[in-house]
């Protein structure tokens, strides 16, 4: 595994890839991150790079998407499952546990997704915090709840400018 810190005003994120895809974009106190024990430092590594890259241009509000190869090896079936349903949901928008649950055909799933969403390890890149419960509320963010009510603010502001501000970006 490789992996590159780059800067980004919710603080320094760590990005990691592996020979398969970007694996992992992790806030400094992530939860459910394992550490970087016998990873590489890869200050070079192209898919880094890129992601860095990319991400700074969401953060600049000139990115709603993001096209770069993704490792979701990590998971499970299931968790593949949802956090792939995650790059559906439209930048700026947000859905509940239950909804997704819903899109991915499993109403009854809504507690398995959120434990899903939860392990997600692409944050931002597969907007997990773009799931709140379903009367609105925010709940657990595996990069933690500050982060994830600035994503959604800073989302919802972008969205408030002109809609040509976007157009020609996609994924």
């Amino acid at each position: 595994m490789h992996y590159l810190y780059t800067d980004s005003p919710t603080g320094t994120l760590l990005l990691a890839a592996s020979a398969q895809g970007l694996s992992g974009v992790y806030f400094p106190e992530h939860r459910h991150f394992k550490g970087i024990a016998g990873w590489q430092a890869a200050p070079e590594h192209p898919l880094l790079l890129a992601a860095a890259e990319q991400l700074a241009g969401y953060f600049s509000g000139q990115r709603q998407h993001f096209d770069l190869p993704l490792d979701l090896s990590a998971g499970t079936v299931f968790q593949q499952a949802v956090w792939r349903q995650l790059a559906r949901i439209p930048f700026g928008q947000t859905l509940s546990y239950g909804q997704l649950a819903q899109q991915l055909g499993n109403p009854a799933a809504v507690r398995a997704v959120g434990a899903a969403n939860g392990k997600n390890p692409l944050s931002i890149i597969l907007p997990c915090h773009r799931v709140i419960a379903a009367n609105g509320a925010l709940t657990g963010y595996a990069g933690g709840l500050k982060n994830k009510q600035y994503l959604l603010n800073f989302e919802a502001n972008m969205r408030q400018l002109k809609p040509s501000v976007f157009s020609g970006f996609q994924a």
